[in-house]
């Protein structure tokens, strides 16, 4: 390849997954402290041409062709630079009223090879990346593989659990806002405000409810399923027997909660519809799981 053809991948050297560490001293000029080496892949490639017309994007896939990153692309011509974190996506955790800071990041991929894609209009072009262990990691593949497959369960889990609480959220809200549009006495206005009540409470075995941001103490399984998350996605060595259980537990409870949600909706909301429609207000639709 030249820099005459249209789109040309700067060969990238195999990059190493960093243990990662935190610490120092605060020796100011005492010491000469160089940079740290980054922690994400770096991909160059180069644009004969600025790109103006049809779409452009660029992905990362591993060797079963599945897309494992998304990454910003360039489309000024010549030399651009790009990182990737050879992280997967966070997974999408439940509204609270505390945030989850320990599922704020995805998974680590697995060593390997991977391909990074660039489709430009109707062209694909493509380079191969090497994503190698920390030669100081004690960790053996089976370990890091084990580990790999419970963060990835636990993150979907914990997007399974913020569908199910946006359903409550979208019902619940609906309920009080048909509740609104009928006089306070209205014993229909007492039913919908009652069935409210009915739903927070199952979400509230979910989610933290209580204001006052991430000092209320107040736990529930959402801040107990982000934790198990980070303490398994922060150690590359294989989970402990208690960390897959409690996955398993974790996920039964959850499942037994979106069972009793579904089972009240089917049950009472075609009569709390009927209600609404007869005093002329539009039905209330809860989504599908």
């Amino acid at each position: 390849q030249t820099l005459a053809s249209d789109v040309v991948f700067a060969k990238v050297r195999p990059t190493v997954e960093r243990i990662s560490a935190n610490g120092g001293w605060a020796i100011g000029d005492a010491q000469f402290v160089g940079a740290n080496p980054p922690q994400d892949a770096v991909i160059t490639y180069y644009l004969r041409k600025r790109h103006i017309f049809g779409d452009m994007k660029l992905e990362v896939l591993d060797s079963a062709g599945h897309v494992v990153g998304t990454l910003p692309s360039q489309k000024r011509r010549g030399l651009s630079r790009v990182m990737w974190s050879m992280r997967l996506k966070a997974p999408t955790v439940p509204a609270a009223a505390s945030a989850a800071g320990n599922a704020t990041v995805g998974a680590r991929v697995l060593p390997g090879t991977y391909t990074v894609k660039m489709t430009k209009d109707n062209k694909v072009y493509t380079t191969a990346l090497q994503v190698l262990p920390d030669p100081r990691e004690s960790h053996s593949a089976a370990d890091r593989k084990s580990q790999f497959d419970l963060v990835v369960k636990l993150g979907g889990l914990l997007g399974d659990m913020a569908a199910t609480v946006d359903r409550m959220n979208d019902t619940r809200l609906a309920l009080d806002d048909r509740a609104s549009r009928l006089s306070a006495g209205d014993t229909l206005a007492g039913r919908l405000l009652g069935a409210s009540v009915t739903v927070d409470d199952m979400r509230k075995k979910i989610v933290a409810t209580k204001e006052g941001g991430m000092i209320t103490g107040e736990e529930r399984m959402r801040e107990n399923l982000a934790d198990l998350y980070g303490n398994v996605l922060y150690y590359d060595g294989r989970p402990s027997g208690t960390q897959v259980s409690r996955t398993g537990t974790l996920g039964h409870e959850l499942s037994d909660i979106a069972k009793r949600f579904d089972t009240w909706v089917s049950r009472e909301m075609p009569s709390i519809n009927a209600a609404l429609v007869a005093r002329k207000l539009e039905p209330i639709g809860v989504p599908v799981p």
